[in-house]
């Protein structure tokens, strides 16, 4: 269950939206936590009331003229727009056709709005659907896989997953030799680093801790 955080931009529906939705496109499942369990929905958060959400370092001046792929976003609207109206339309959609909001619907049926969304299927009034989809699975990727500094990544479940050391060590030459021999240690985040929770040598660097490698059934540890 992801923890209460107090949230800058979202509101509350757009946080119910958010947290199905990052859980459909980033589910648990017998491998681990998903993107919901990961604080996903606060990282999205952290960011829309950052520089970036604002669009505060983009020129803003227009015109407003429909880009190639090669231009990139063309858009008017900041991140902190599109969040909002995207979900609000998205929201009176399924009203309209299912009569729930999409964090009311089931699994399937949200699975199917999401897959909607990213053919350009649902007409929004005020941008693209498949845009909004491209930048919600792109943010949605960025809060399970970014530094837990940066309000996602809980308890580093995305590292966990694909065995990601985080910040690096000084020690890794230790380690040339051992070939086809998984390097597994406890992840270590920036934020590990600036709140001590890690110990560093005298670089600065962290000091990775092993984890214990899991033997196969019936297998021995050394005798």
């Amino acid at each position: 269950m992801a923890h209460a955080h107090a949230y800058q931009y979202l509101t509350e529906p757009e946080v119910r939206f958010l947290d199905a939705a990052v859980a459909r496109l980033i589910p648990a499942d017998d491998l681990g936590p998903g993107a919901k369990e990961a604080d996903v929905t606060y990282f999205i958060d952290q960011q829309l009331v950052s520089t970036w959400g604002m669009h505060g370092r983009n020129y803003r001046q227009g015109p407003w003229l429909e880009g190639t792929p090669q231009q990139g976003f063309q858009l008017k609207l900041t991140p902190q727009e599109i969040y909002r109206a995207a979900i609000r339309e998205i929201d009176l959609h399924c009203r309209q056709q299912y009569e729930k909001a999409f964090a009311f619907l089931g699994p399937e049926r949200q699975d199917e709005v999401l897959h909607a969304l990213e053919d350009g299927k649902i007409e929004l009034e005020s941008l693209s659907s498949a845009l909004f989809f491209k930048l919600l699975l792109r943010n949605t990727h960025e809060g399970f896989f970014a530094d837990p500094l940066y309000g996602g990544n809980r308890d580093k479940i995305g590292w966990r997953l694909i065995g990601f050391p985080g910040v690096a060590s000084s020690t890794y030459d230790e380690h040339i030799d051992h070939h086809n021999v998984p390097y597994r240690v406890e992840p270590v985040s920036i934020l590990d680093v600036q709140q001590q929770r890690v110990k560093v040598d005298s670089q600065g660097y962290p000091k990775h801790v092993k984890l214990s490698m899991e033997l196969p059934e019936g297998g021995h540890g050394d005798n």
